[in-house]
């Protein structure tokens, strides 16, 4: 945990004297022409809102595979060092191997009950490594000055950001996509299936706490909300989620006919929109 938190800490700086570059850069490349017209200073001022147009410039710094990485630790805490199934030797291996010839182990990892199911030590470590996180981004402004705000978005980058990652503890292969927004991952093992009320439960409680949401993104087949019950149920859900202090719900209601068909063949499907995370876009493209 002291490593990742010091790495994490460290990430955090680059992020930093990144921003700082960019509005620094911006301008000269990519103005925000829309903004500087809308915002108040910018033409008075005639300077960009993104050098300096505005009087406040707030930047969301999104934290991305936050299950991958609870999970993980879920899986080395109970596998490593409680029961002593695993050693540090035979994973540290496994991983470099990228899990190739390691099938026991692999096994063993992804079985451990992982983030969103409820009350596990995926839950556990979830929330831990949010509120570093959160602490670290909002804890102090970029070295200009700057403020940074957290939030949990993988936003369409989960397949090219998993390419670039290696295997990991919970039973991720090398290059496989990591865990979407803030959600819990979703087709492994990890100690049964997923319900939506754990999930909604459990992305409430990850919630940075900084005005940058995380979201709970939540697919739902035409079915369920066939009748009046099952919209109530839908309705509660919902209504639950932000009273436990969720932010955000990116909503698809699919039935697997048409998402599988629509994979297969997109352009027949020109119309349909789903919800990716923070916004919704045409399938198809």
């Amino acid at each position: 945990w002291d490593l990742f938190a010091k790495h994490l800490r460290r990430a955090v700086e680059v992020v930093a004297e990144g921003i700082d570059w960019h509005i620094e850069h911006q301008h000269l490349f990519y103005p925000e022409l829309a903004l500087s017209l809308l915002c108040h200073g910018t033409i008075e001022k005639g300077v960009d809102a993104s050098h300096g147009g505005v009087e406040f410039i707030n930047i969301g710094v999104d934290g991305a595979a936050l299950a991958t990485a609870a999970d993980s630790f879920a899986a080395i805490e109970q596998c490593v060092e409680r029961e002593r199934s695993v050693t540090w030797s035979e994973l540290y291996y496994a991983l470099g191997q990228r899990w190739w010839r390691a099938c026991r182990i692999r096994m063993l990892m992804q079985t451990v009950p992982g983030f969103g199911r409820g009350g596990t030590r995926g839950d556990y470590w979830a929330q831990r490594i949010v509120r570093t996180f959160s602490e670290l981004i909002a804890g102090r402004p970029t070295p200009t000055g700057h403020k940074m705000t957290p939030g949990l978005f993988s936003w369409a980058s989960t397949i090219p950001m998993g390419r670039q990652t290696g295997a990991t503890p919970d039973g991720r292969g090398a290059g496989e996509p990591i865990s979407f927004g803030a959600n819990p991952n979703a087709g492994r093992l990890h100690g049964g299936p997923l319900t939506p009320t754990a999930m909604s439960t459990a992305i409430a409680a990850v919630q940075p706490g900084y005005g940058n949401p995380a979201p709970f993104q939540f697919d739902l087949d035409p079915g369920a909300v066939s009748d009046e019950e099952g919209s109530a149920k839908v309705e509660a859900l919902i209504r639950t989620h932000f009273r436990l202090g969720g932010t955000l719900i990116n909503a698809n209601v699919l039935d697997r006919r048409t998402i599988l068909e629509a994979c297969r063949q997109p352009a027949k499907y020109p119309d349909l929109v789903v919800r990716v995370t923070g916004f919704s876009a045409y399938f198809a493209s």
